[in-house]
């Protein structure tokens, strides 16, 4: 996601950390801690790890059944902490954070976590539940062998809109241009998504490096930036467009179906010609203090109940093909949720540009100055 952008954001969260009663649920600051082994355990040399796991994880993206059930089982305490972007758990990598055991970062950052040497590969033979991963989310682009990584949650990107007011959209990227809906838009604070969108609408690839292409898209977006209401995270946009505060966003599916479930005024779509499909992974930094219990926790997040209850809380898709059975049927029922093959073949994943992810950067700061 790109996934999921933001700091603590939905009513929800304060629920689960309250009411959930979730034993070390509690903010933590974790970089703070010494390194220990990324091989041996809790810091003992290679001996037994300690019944301790860290977590950092994007906010309210987890069950509340899941780090209590996962304790349960295992005996192993958990601590969570939460970042708001893919650059700010880079960042704090690169900066020599040590301590966390499990990370989620989006698809695109996983190439460039690889290529940074900030994560371990994994063991797949300490996760048996890597059985339950769908082939359509196994070997992407990424992580060609998943020798880094294995997924968590997956969504697609598209338009939130007020059908009630505006009628039903024509399916293209189009609506967010048009002029008859200035002021009551909002685009996604995201250089690749937002730049991706207009690339998407002139009929180009979200991973375009060409640079007339680039520059037709800049085009696009300063054409379109005197229409919005702003740029925003999409856990900012759900609320504008389920108040009626705005008439269409641009969002990731999750937030898209928490609005859809509370007002039927609601619409999401898919845009054609190409959307952008993405996959937040789970993986093992290189300072991980139990790489052991990391596996254990990764083993059981791909569980079937515990993967299937995961995304009955989250709102977005599963990977986890043994979970699908269970998925709540409102939510099967939501439109987008289940992906047609037509649909599902136009979607692009975002890939890692290397040094053209500067130009991406330059244009969106550009676009929104302008």
């Amino acid at each position: 996601m790109q996934r999921r952008d933001t700091g603590i954001s939905r009513s929800r969260f304060l629920k689960m950390m309250g009411a959930a009663g979730v034993a070390g649920s509690t903010l933590s600051v974790l970089s703070c801690q010494p390194n220990t082994s990324a091989t041996g355990g809790g810091g003992s040399g290679g001996g037994p790890e300690e019944k301790e796991l860290a977590f950092y994880n994007w906010s309210d993206y987890v069950a509340k059944s899941t780090i209590p059930g996962f304790e349960e089982e295992t005996g192993i305490k958990v601590t969570q902490d939460f970042f708001a972007s893919n650059e700010d758990l880079l960042g704090k990598l690169q900066a020599g954070a040590t301590g966390y055991d499990v990370i989620v970062p989006s698809d695109y950052m996983v190439a460039i976590m690889i290529k940074s040497d900030v994560i371990q590969k994994i063991d797949k033979s300490k996760i048996p539940n890597t059985k339950n991963v769908g082939s359509n989310y196994m070997g992407l682009s990424y992580d060609p062998n998943n020798e880094y990584s294995l997924p968590y949650q997956w969504g697609t990107t598209g338009i939130l809109y007020n059908k009630k007011e505006v009628g039903e959209l024509d399916g293209t990227w189009d609506a967010m241009w048009d002029p008859q809906f200035e002021g009551e838009m909002a685009m996604l604070a995201d250089s690749r998504e937002t730049i991706g969108a207009a690339l998407y609408k002139l009929g180009y690839s979200v991973n375009s490096k060409d640079q007339d292409q680039l520059a037709e898209a800049e085009a696009e977006l300063k054409k379109q930036q005197p229409l919005l209401r702003g740029y925003f995270a999409s856990t900012e946009v759900r609320p504008l467009v389920l108040n009626g505060d705005i008439l269409l966003g641009h969002v990731y599916s999750g937030d898209a179906f928490l609005a859809l479930s509370e007002n039927e005024n609601l619409d999401y779509v898919i845009p054609q010609p190409q959307a952008t499909r993405w996959t937040d992974n789970m993986c093992i930094p290189n300072g991980a203090s139990h790489p052991d219990n990391a596996h254990k926790f990764i083993n059981y997040i791909l569980g079937a109940d515990v993967g299937a209850k995961l995304s009955n809380y989250t709102y977005y898709n599963t990977p986890n093909e043994a979970a699908l059975p269970k998925i709540a049927g409102a939510l099967k029922d939501l439109p987008g949720y289940i992906l047609s093959p037509d649909v599902f073949q136009r979607l692009e994943v975002i890939k890692d540009l290397g040094a053209t992810t500067r130009d991406y950067e330059r244009i969106f700061t550009e676009v929104k100055s302008a």
